[in-house]
């Protein structure tokens, strides 16, 4: 085991984005406000159809559902105030495998947002259009659809929090509006309302079940609630708990208000799979006639185009995450001449439009693969946040939700996820198709070291018939092992407690694939190391015979300036710099490191 001593002088606080640069409440909430809000233009519909007329009250327990996660992220987002969701927060409390089992599920997640937005926004043009119903024209405009985002997001224009405030203000005043002249309208004559009391359940089943299967259904209505904790470190701080305050809200009043609509305005014999996509348009049109009905598809048009880039960017982002921390191929992280990731962006549209064109762009099959997708990731949330609790206590945070409402969330997210699949089996089957792709990549890329070796295996047995060829194949793998190996960590240790570094080490031999470790001790100006350091290190390098351990002593205070150094000088990705949970005391905030993982 080695030792530098590096003793930089006149260490700078290092530039953090300042708090005036970063969003404030109208911005985030407009941001994640549009992709939770566009839900309403369609989530009546599909609960309608599989609740019938008791789906104002599934929605209603969604309400409930809801307000339950506002504590589990709030807490979360306070203790870990970092960019990427579920990945995130499971990076931080368990395993990297664990983690990137989340992330996958939120690319399906993203992959069926991208698809329905685009889908429904189309349908809804088709509504007051000539092309209506001509369902292989709306597909194939859909497809355009999804490429012109694409294009837009490989160009590199970006979502804009002003653009976003636009659409969010003149979505809330369409939804006001629409609501306006529904109440107005369902007051001056409920005949209908009264009739679809009495209309038969859907399947012939009672009220509980279909209240179970509508709340399955209707946990629609809450996609993109966990947008928000997607860009946690672009908003002001304080901004990010109020923003899921602003999205319950919203969902609050308008899901169940609409569902009510719906059933005081159309008979539910005329709600159908068919024209689910489109069913505030239908409803405008009865409500006060076709003017009606093209604003409120326009607005939908433009609402929904925006969750559309808003899955496009948010999907680059995430799986650029997983790549520079070598969860997936290198190769997808080549940039353009705009600095943008075209590759990750063509993956993303291919899997989108395949998914369209196999499902036929059934709203409720989409639904019901976005439902499952989106309900294991919230589930997997309320995980993190228990194992938050018991693995990482000592992080300071304003907010808590108590265990035993984590526990009940966690258990109605899983049983909205059962009834989703109950509901439509090939929920379940579109969604573990996707998942399983993604999931193929991600596993090759954890053991792409053993299936290396294995590959030598396979080369040296047939190397006698083929000699020169295996012998090219065999050294290029051997190179491949060893620049894998090359690529090293840092773990900073506060002093000589051997069992933390045991820890650290045993955390990169189950979730890195390198033999390189470097453990960096910040000294206070004129000290000395902890006297035990350099024992316990000997020692745990000769437990640990095939990881080349390294000791590297700096001079200055602990903070994002010195993290920014060592960076520079070591040559080593901030996300692979590794600490162990800070007490309350700590004076930083986890998200002014950069990204420096919590392993212990």
């Amino acid at each position: 085991m080695d030792t530098d001593v590096n003793v930089p002088t006149n260490i700078a606080k290092a530039p953090g984005k300042p708090a005036t640069t970063r969003l404030g409440q109208l911005g985030a909430t407009a941001i994640c406000g549009n992709d939770i809000t566009s839900s309403c233009l369609y989530v009546a519909a599909i609960s309608i159809l599989a609740a019938g007329y008791l789906a104002p009250i599934s929605l209603l327990v969604v309400v409930i559902v809801l307000y339950l996660y506002r504590k589990i992220y709030a807490e979360v987002g306070d203790a870990l105030p970092l960019n990427g969701g579920a990945y995130n927060c499971l990076l931080n409390t368990t395993s990297k495998l664990k983690a990137s089992i989340a992330a996958c599920m939120t690319i399906v997640s993203y992959v069926a947002t991208a698809v329905i937005s685009a889908k429904t926004a189309v349908s809804y043009i088709g509504s007051i259009s000539s092309f209506g119903h001509n369902l292989p024209l709306i597909l194939g405009i859909t497809v355009v659809v999804l490429s012109i985002f694409a294009l837009l997001t490989i160009i590199g224009i970006g979502e804009s929090a002003k653009v976003a405030i636009g659409i969010f203000i003149v979505h809330l005043i369409s939804l006001v509006l629409f609501v306006t002249i529904g109440i107005v309208t369902v007051a001056s004559d409920s005949s209908i309302l009264m009739a679809n009391l009495h209309h038969p359940l859907p399947g012939g089943h009672g009220i509980a079940v279909a209240i179970f299967f509508g709340f399955g259904a209707a946990l629609l209505g809450v996609s993109g609630f966990e947008s928000s904790a997607n860009f946690i470190e672009e908003q002001r701080p304080g901004v990010f708990v109020k923003t899921l305050r602003n999205m319950w809200i919203a969902v609050s009043i308008f899901n169940p208000l609409i569902a009510v609509l719906a059933l005081g305005v159309l008979p539910i014999s005329s709600i159908r799979q068919d024209n689910a996509d489109f069913l505030l348009s239908l409803m405008s049109t009865k409500m006060a006639g076709s003017s009606l009905a093209f604003w409120i598809s326009i607005d939908a048009a433009l609402v929904l185009c925006g969750a559309v880039l808003t899955s496009f960017i948010g999907v680059t982002g995430l799986v650029r995450r997983m790549t520079l921390d070598r969860c997936l191929p290198q190769a997808l992280l080549q940039e353009n001449r705009r600095g943008t990731n075209h590759r990750i962006v063509l993956v993303f549209l291919v899997l989108s439009v395949s998914i369209l064109l196999l499902t036929r762009g059934d709203v409720v099959i989409l639904g019901g693969v976005y439902a499952v997708a989106f309900l294991l990731v919230m589930s997997l949330f309320a995980v993190g946040n228990l194992l938050l609790k018991i693995r990482r206590s000592r992080l300071k945070r304003n907010h808590h939700a108590a265990a035993p409402i984590v526990v009940v969330a966690l258990l109605a997210t899983t049983a909205g996820t059962v009834a989703t699949v109950l509901r439509d089996e090939r929920n379940l089957w579109y969604f573990l198709m996707y998942f399983g792709v993604t999931v193929i990549f991600v596993g090759a890329m954890f053991w792409r070291i053993h299936l290396l070796r294995l590959l030598l295996l396979v080369v040296g047995t047939i190397g006698g018939r083929v000699n020169r060829w295996a012998s090219r194949a065999i050294d290029h793998t051997q190179k491949q092992i060893e620049k894998i190996n090359s690529i090293g960590v840092i773990f900073f240790t506060k002093g000589d407690n051997l069992a933390n570094l045991n820890l650290a080490m045993l955390y990169v031999r189950e979730n890195e694939q390198t033999s390189r470790v470097k453990v960096v001790h910040v000294l206070s100006p004129g000290t000395e190391p902890p006297t035990r350091l350099r024992e316990d290190l000997a020692l745990i390098d000769e437990i640990y015979p095939d990881i080349d351990i390294k000791l590297v002593l700096y001079e200055g205070a602990f903070g994002p300036a010195i993290i920014e150094k060592i960076s520079a000088e070591l040559h080593v990705a901030k996300n692979y710099m590794f600490i162990g949970a800070p007490g309350e005391r700590f004076p930083h905030q986890l998200a002014d490191l950069g990204g420096v993982r919590l392993i212990i």
